[in-house]
């Protein structure tokens, strides 16, 4: 049986959610992906780019705590990041479209 998401850690309901929105829907799939494939459908969904949120994966999948990026590292995956989300730019739901999903009126993208 699939574990789920929320079984990496640092990874909570919220974060199990929205990959559930990307269609990924167990551990093994987060991991199997990597984090940087893995935030990448997330940002195809909607979710706004958020250094942070994409950190913590990063450091889940490690078996890290989330806040144990420092230095060098934080900074290296910055640069991840930012390629990540200049890549993603424009590829996500737009504002209007979230909002009509939210209100059952277009169809969902998977």
């Amino acid at each position: 049986m699939p574990s789920p998401v929320s079984s990496i850690p640092n990874l909570g309901p919220a974060t199990e959610a929205a990959f559930a929105k990307a269609g990924i829907h167990s551990a093994e799939e987060v991991r199997a992906l990597g984090p940087d494939a893995a935030y990448r459908a997330l940002l195809a969904t909607g979710v706004a780019p958020h250094f942070i949120g994409y950190y913590v994966i990063v450091m889940g999948l490690q078996g890290r705590p989330w806040n144990d990026c420092q230095g060098d590292e934080k900074a290296a995956l910055r640069v991840r990041f930012d390629a990540i989300k200049a890549e993603m730019k424009g590829k996500g739901r737009s504002e209007l479209e979230a909002a009509l999903d939210m209100l059952g009126v277009v169809e969902r993208r998977r």
